[in-house]
C-alpha cells in the first residue's frame, strides 16, 4: 500500500475511501452477529432506554423516532434478512477491501462491480424511503468506485509488460 507514502491526493483519497469500507464492513459484521445473538425484545428494550431522554425533550426527533421504529419492527423474518445482509455485505467488503490493501489486481474490478450492484440497491430503496444518510452513502460510494477504477487503470498501467525497444537485425 504504497498510496501514504507516495502519491497525489487522490491516491490518499482512494486509501482513505477503502480503509473506510474496511472499518464499515467490520462494523456489519458485528451488527450482524448481535442480530443474530440479541433478541428483538432486548433490541426494543434498549433503544428506548437510548432515545428516551431525547424524546422526553422532542418527542418528533427525527432520529429517536426511526430508531425506534426499526427496532419495534424487528421479526423473525426480517431479522433473519438484516443479519444476513450485513453479514454477507460486511464479509464481502472486509474481504475485498484486504486484497485491495494487499494489491491484488483482481480485486479492484470486483470491488468496482460490488459498490455498483449496493449503489443501485440504495438508490431503489431511496425512491420510496428517501433518506440523506442513505443519499450520503451512495455519494461516497459512487466517489470509492470512481478512485477504485482510477487506480485500477493505475495499477495496470504499471504491471503491464514494457515494450523493450530493439533495432531490427540487418
Amino acid at each position: 500500500m504504497n498510496w501514504f507514502r507516495s502519491g497525489d491526493l487522490l491516491d490518499r483519497a482512494f486509501a482513505i475511501g477503502i480503509i473506510l469500507k474496511g472499518l464499515d464492513g467490520v462494523l456489519e459484521v458485528v451488527g450482524g452477529v448481535l442480530l443474530l445473538l440479541v433478541s428483538p425484545t432486548t433490541i426494543d428494550q434498549v433503544s428506548r432506554a437510548l432515545t428516551q431522554h431525547e424524546l422526553s425533550e422532542d418527542p418528533h426527533d427525527f432520529l429517536a423516532t426511526h430508531l425506534l421504529h426499526a427496532a419495534g419492527s424487528l421479526t423473525g423474518s426480517s431479522l433473519e434478512f438484516g443479519a444476513a445482509y450485513l453479514l454477507l455485505h460486511g464479509v464481502v467488503k472486509i474481504v475485498l477491501v484486504a486484497a485491495l490493501l494487499r494489491d491484488k489486481i483482481w480485486a479492484y474490478p470486483w470491488m468496482v462491480a460490488f459498490l455498483i450492484v449496493f449503489i443501485i440497491y440504495q438508490i431503489y430503496r431511496m425512491t420510496f424511503a428517501f433518506s440523506i444518510g442513505l443519499l450520503g452513502l451512495t455519494v461516497f460510494d459512487l466517489v470509492v468506485v470512481w478512485l477504485t477504477y482510477r487506480e485500477y487503470g493505475k495499477q495496470r498501467a504499471a504491471r503491464a509488460p514494457r515494450a523493450s525497444v530493439t533495432t531490427p537485425a540487418p
